[in-house]
């Protein structure tokens, strides 16, 4: 698949042209896994500064995943019989990962960020294995994906699951760890190598200590201890004193906003706008992503202030923009769920989960501490072929469970008179141009998808004589054939 060049020449100033279809679906692909026909089309028409306002102030007000009852269970909670135990806390980790599957689909802009810093604030589930932690670490991920950075950052790092995943609970003050203060730095908010050093790791690490458990591995929670917290003064960043934990992170971003403000900006702007950020081929992204720095330093490191002027900004809907991301796993499964509007329950959403870890994409367990790499990474001969088998896999259950559903779809893509269109390639061109962000490349594409979707009548004279529409038998199965077909075209797979 060619790699797309950032060439977009647009600014932050306000886009204030009418959202069209092809715009509205590229927010909502954007801001979270798409949105059904009925929810673009009200898009259709609205101006991109009321719009994303609204699905910003959806995203700030909309609740957490409630708290289980064995969110503060302990190893005592669990029998003493570890086999028992173990399918306990798997049954536990199932249901709570079936829960954020269910809130990446409805919760739009919100979990759209929570699972984006997940990959940011990355922890293994494997290296805890710990349902309670595991809901605090989401929880922590969900409270703040539009709140305040500094906060964010805090809070995440206090998570038990955090503590354990990068050696937190084994850093004490008289043998300091410096897995945490170094990925601190690195990852998580000034990026490798810029504008820190050894000492800085290493005297960070000391005002880090503390938090440490006693030696009982499971799901025993992460406490500080006095006892174990380095009380030497600390030079952090050229300031000096007895330094903890909250005092860390007042330092780094008092002494290093710029840095923090650049680094995570350039990370927001790849991930919702294009992948490339700093192409030298004409594009403008490096002085994007210092408007968006200067926003976000300005207004504290709130997050949402930044994301408002980007995703209300001519830049965002730029037509070199659009399509120019590589689908995820997840964006694959559910951008499919969400723009069919196919009926579903819990179990299609762990199979999906489950599909999801097939192709490259475990739920809460990136493959190293720099988290899936995204974009081309997604692509390779083994998962591509993967992408198509699960993606037909899952149309063909839809099919077998409501083939009414199809005709359905069909009808409300073509629009008010999708029922009584006589020309099917009228039909199968609004299908194709809704599920794809640009439609197909050439005509001649177009011209071989109208074949597969003509398929079931092609020996009838339904199309001679316009006599064909929506409500003939099988037309929700020409409507199948068709996205059957699409999944496998190189515009399925991106967004």
């Amino acid at each position: 698949m060619e790699y797309f060049i950032n060439c977009n020449s647009s600014t932050l100033a306000p886009y204030t042209t009418p959202l069209d279809e092809v715009r509205a679906a590229h927010l909502y692909r954007r801001l979270g896994f798409s949105a059904s026909v009925q929810t673009i089309n009200a898009a259709v028409g609205q101006s991109a500064d009321a719009l994303v306002d609204n699905l910003v102030n959806q995203a700030l007000a909309a609740p957490t995943i409630p708290a289980p009852e064995w969110a503060d269970w302990n190893n005592a909670n669990y029998p003493a019989d570890d086999d028992l135990a173990r399918q306990m806390r798997n049954g536990q980790i199932d249901d709570l990962t079936t829960a954020y599957g269910n809130a990446l689909v409805n919760n739009e802009l919100l979990d759209r960020l929570s699972f984006f810093w997940s990959n940011h604030f990355v922890t293994q589930l494997e290296t805890y294995n710990c349902p309670g932690f595991l809901y605090y670490y989401v929880n922590c991920l969900q409270r703040n994906a539009l709140g305040n950075f500094k906060t964010f950052t805090s809070e995440i790092g206090l998570t038990s699951a955090m503590l354990y995943y990068l050696d937190g609970v084994r850093n004490r003050g008289n043998n300091p760890n410096e897995n945490y203060a170094r990925e601190l730095y690195e990852l998580f908010t000034l990026g490798e190598g810029n504008n820190y050093t050894e000492e800085d790791i290493i005297e960070t690490s000391k005002a880090l200590s503390g938090y440490t458990e006693r030696g009982e591995e499971g799901c025993t929670a992460v406490t500080f201890d006095p006892t174990e917290f380095n009380t030497e003064n600390k030079t952090i960043f050229g300031q000096t004193g007895n330094w903890g934990y909250d005092d860390v992170i007042d330092i780094l971003f008092n002494e290093r906003p710029d840095e923090i403000g650049w680094f995570i900006c350039k990370k927001l702007y790849e991930f919702f706008v294009h992948p490339d950020s700093t192409n030298d081929e004409g594009g403008i992204a490096p002085q994007i992503i210092d408007g968006m720095a200067q926003t976000f330093i300005s207004s504290g490191f709130e997050i949402a202030p930044v994301l408002r002027q980007l995703f209300k900004s001519q830049h965002f809907f730029d037509e070199t923009a659009i399509g120019v991301i590589i689908k995820s796993p997840a964006d694959l499964y559910f951008n499919l769920l969400k723009e069919t509007g196919f009926t579903y329950d819990d179990m299609t959403i762990i199979n999906m989960i489950d599909s999801c870890a097939l192709i490259g994409q475990r739920f809460f367990q990136p493959p190293e501490v720099e988290g899936w790499q995204r974009d081309r990474t997604w692509i390779n001969t083994n998962f591509i072929i993967g992408r198509w088998l699960t993606a037909e896999v899952f149309l063909e259950r839809f099919f077998q469970n409501d083939p009414e559903q199809f005709r359905d779809f069909g009808i409300n893509v073509a629009g008010p008179n999708g029922s009584s269109i006589s020309d099917p390639d009228v039909v199968a061109r609004a299908i194709i141009d809704f599920i794809l962000p640009k439609g197909l490349l050439t005509e001649d594409d177009y011209s071989k998808a109208f074949e597969v979707f003509r398929e079931p009548y092609k020996d009838n004279n339904v199309y001679e004589t316009n006599s064909w529409s929506m409500n003939l038998e099988d037309a929700n199965f020409q409507v199948y054939l068709l996205l059957l077909n699409l999944v496998r075209q190189p515009e399925f797979q991106l967004k």
